[in-house]
């Protein structure tokens, strides 16, 4: 299954989207808000894409451009992610990002995360969906201004990712930042619980599901 390159809109994916809550999630009463000027840049949202292949979960991570780290990979891959805007609904936030970084358009329905906080203070509040892509297919990502090296004075751009592609859970587990290893272990508890729910005829989700610009992903039973 295929996807096409897609820019959305700003704004695209609100809370209308359907969202599935699996479990009790971790309070944000304690985190800071996007609204609050000097905290902006620490509010992050982001998608995990996953899929099902052969029997066993897949997630679709990225590694960031830019200078640092160039020689490491462990503990550098992320999920797709950026900064939640004033005013912006967070799910608003985590799908534009998606596509902004990897060039991808989401599909709902959504499975609520909850939101993990990096070393570095950053508060990063996450979603998964189920969906494919083809990976022969470069990734088209924004570029950024980075001055390098610091103090030099001159400016250098470069990708937001540089690479994105699937891994298994314990190949993605050895990539990904170690703060964003929460964020499996809570997909596999939603992938569970949905499970369950679904024998016990709780909830009915379709085998396939088409947004409105006609990108398809799995959704539901394989």
């Amino acid at each position: 299954m295929v996807t096409g390159w897609i820019t959305v809109p700003k704004g695209q994916g609100t809370s209308s989207k359907p969202v599935i809550e699996c479990f009790t999630l971790p309070s944000t009463a304690t985190v800071p808000s996007p609204e609050t000027p000097q905290r902006r840049s620490r509010i992050s949202a982001g998608l995990l894409m996953f899929r099902r292949n052969r029997g066993r979960i897949e997630v679709f991570i990225a590694r960031p451009g830019g200078p640092w780290f160039p020689h490491r990979e462990r503990d550098v891959w992320t999920i797709p992610k950026g900064e939640v805007e004033p005013g912006e609904e967070k799910l608003a936030a985590a799908i534009r990002e998606f596509n902004e970084e990897v060039g991808l358009a989401s599909v709902p329905p959504y499975m609520e995360l909850g939101w993990i906080r990096q070393k570095g203070g950053k508060t990063i509040f996450a979603w998964a969906f189920e969906g494919d892509v083809d990976e022969s297919i470069p990734i088209r990502s924004n570029h950024v201004e980075i001055e390098w090296p610091p103090g030099s004075g001159r400016k250098r751009r470069w990708p937001e990712i540089v690479q994105a592609r699937f891994y298994g859970l314990t190949e993605a587990r050895d990539l990904l930042k170690i703060a964003q290893h929460p964020l499996l272990d809570r997909l596999q508890e939603c992938l569970r619980l949905n499970s369950k729910k679904e024998q016990a005829g709780l909830i009915s989700v379709p085998a396939t599901s088409v947004d409105s610009y006609g990108v398809s992903a799995l959704v539901g039973k394989n």
